[in-house]
């Protein structure tokens, strides 16, 4: 039977923060003085990005993918996954869903900090 196999996510997160890191490392190890703080910024940045989990920029980059579609709902509904279909062609149904899953997540956990905020700020 074709079809229920496992399928390979079409979206292959790229993660080059280890390599960034030796370079300002070793960019830093060399640097004169006025150029250190920013190198040392620069460094703390790329390990910030670095520790983003996989999930979370699939997640990112399946709203950016609906919103270029037109889309503009909840990340779950159906016209959620049929916009990512429309703008990613190569997406089967099963990574369309999977893909809004992870985006839902990426909304939710936006709308966690918001509140957080909001609590801190009263």
């Amino acid at each position: 039977m074709t079809g229920f196999g496992k399928q390979n996510m079409a979206v292959l997160v790229l993660r080059e923060a280890d390599d960034i890191t030796t370079l300002l490392r070793r960019a830093l190890d060399t640097a004169p003085a006025e150029e250190r703080p920013g190198l040392e910024r620069a460094m703390a940045l790329t390990a910030e990005a670095g520790a983003v989990p996989d999930a979370e920029l699939r997640g990112r980059w399946a709203l950016r993918r609906m919103a270029s579609a037109g889309y503009e709902g909840p990340p779950r509904a159906v016209a959620a996954v049929k916009a990512l279909r429309t703008a990613e062609r190569s997406l089967s149904l099963l990574q369309a869903v999977n893909l809004s899953k992870d985006a839902e997540a990426v909304t939710m956990g936006a709308k966690e900090d918001a509140q957080e905020e909001a609590k801190d700020g009263a």
